[in-house]
Order: structure tokens, then sequence, then C-alpha cells
């Protein structure tokens, strides 16, 4: 019997708005101000310093790592609250979440910092509806959400993967991944490129199919 409906964040409950805000114009304005260079150039530099160490290493997520790096005087995490209300979710997301949270305990399964998804989730007053936030690089220090991280979830909640539904937007990380535990898994592609009977265009549908 289905106990835990799992959601990924962003690109699933939150559209990217929050953090692309933050990473690709807040830092680079900040860095630019500090460091007394034009705007341009900021970006430049700081586009071409995240791709050199990848979305495949923990220190890609992690603010404190780049504003040590770029010599940001700034608290980070008050600089997130700066850029809150670039927050934006899906629309059917709440209506969604109040009648599913009637008959199941949510909870979210993030690569996101939980810095980032707590803002989000105070802003959008959604906090209410989720039992549980696990975020792979700020609770397992994992940096994708590979099938050891819904394992360690399942041992957190004491639930047998059969327990669980999961949903994302990630092919990968949020579809074969869990499924590989005997998760049941469902692979959300707003953009509509791709059927299957395990592909939801967006969260009404996954409704309806569980």
């Amino acid at each position: 019997m289905i106990k835990i409906i799992s959601f990924d964040f962003d690109g699933t409950i939150a559209k990217h708005t929050f953090a692309d805000a933050f990473w690709l114009e807040g830092v680079p304005a900040l860095y630019a101000k500090q460091h007394h260079v034009d705007g341009e150039t900021a970006k430049k530099y700081l586009f071409e310093e995240y791709e050199k160490i990848g979305d495949n290493r923990i220190e890609w997520y992690d603010p404190g790592y780049w504003f040590d790096r770029f010599h940001l005087q700034t608290d980070w995490k008050k600089m997130l609250l700066e850029y809150r209300n670039n927050v934006e979710i899906y629309p059917e997301v709440p209506s969604v979440l109040k009648r599913l949270s009637k008959n199941y305990s949510l909870i979210i399964s993030s690569n996101a910092k939980k810095e980032f998804i707590d803002v989000q989730l105070t802003q959008t007053k959604l906090r209410t509806y989720f039992d549980k936030v696990f975020s792979s690089t700020s609770d397992f220090h994992t940096v994708k959400k590979v099938t050891d991280f819904y394992a360690m979830i399942c041992k957190k909640l004491n639930i047998s993967p059969l327990e669980m539904i999961h949903v994302g937007d990630h092919k990968e990380f949020d579809y074969l991944s869990p499924q590989k535990l005997g998760i049941t898994s469902y692979y959300l592609d707003r953009k509509k490129n791709t059927k299957g009977q395990y592909v939801v265009s967006d969260l009404k549908q996954f409704e309806k199919k569980i």
C-alpha cells in the first residue's frame, strides 16, 4: 500500500526562477560591485568558473563555497531572502498538494540545498503540506539523486520502496534511479516530448494516474 508520495522540487513544484535569479543575476551583481568590474565581465568570469567545477561535484551546489572562492563579503543566506520575490510555483501545485495530503504523507526529495527549498516553501506557504524535506546535498552529501539516495530516504522513513511513489522532471534521477529500487516513479515532462504509462505532463495528470 502506498504511504508516501515524494516530489522533486525545482522543475516539479517550483519553477527555476528563484535559483536562476540568485546564481545568474545576484551573485554576478555582487561580484561586480565588490570587485569593481562591469556586470557582463562578472557574469562571463563567474559562469566560466561554475563550468570548471561542474554539477558532478558537490561544491557546485554550495553558495558558501562560491562566496568564499570569490571573496564575497555578504551572508548568502540573507541574500537568498532578498531574491524570494522571484519564487514561482507551477499553477496546479497548491490544489494538487491539498488533495493528496489528505490521504498520503507528502515529502520532498531534491538535490537543491535545503536553504533554497526553505525560502521557497515559506514564500509560497506550501510548507504545511510536506512532512519531510530531503536534500541529497544537504542531508546525505551526495551530488545526484542516485538509487542510494532513495534507499536512504526509505530507511529514514522506515518504509519499503513499494510504499512510496516519486515524481520529478529528470528522467534519470527522478524516474530511472528510484525505479531501480522498486519505487513506482513518474517522469514529469512539462514540454510533452515524451509519452508512456509513467510519463505525465503536469501534477494534475500525475494525481489522476495514482
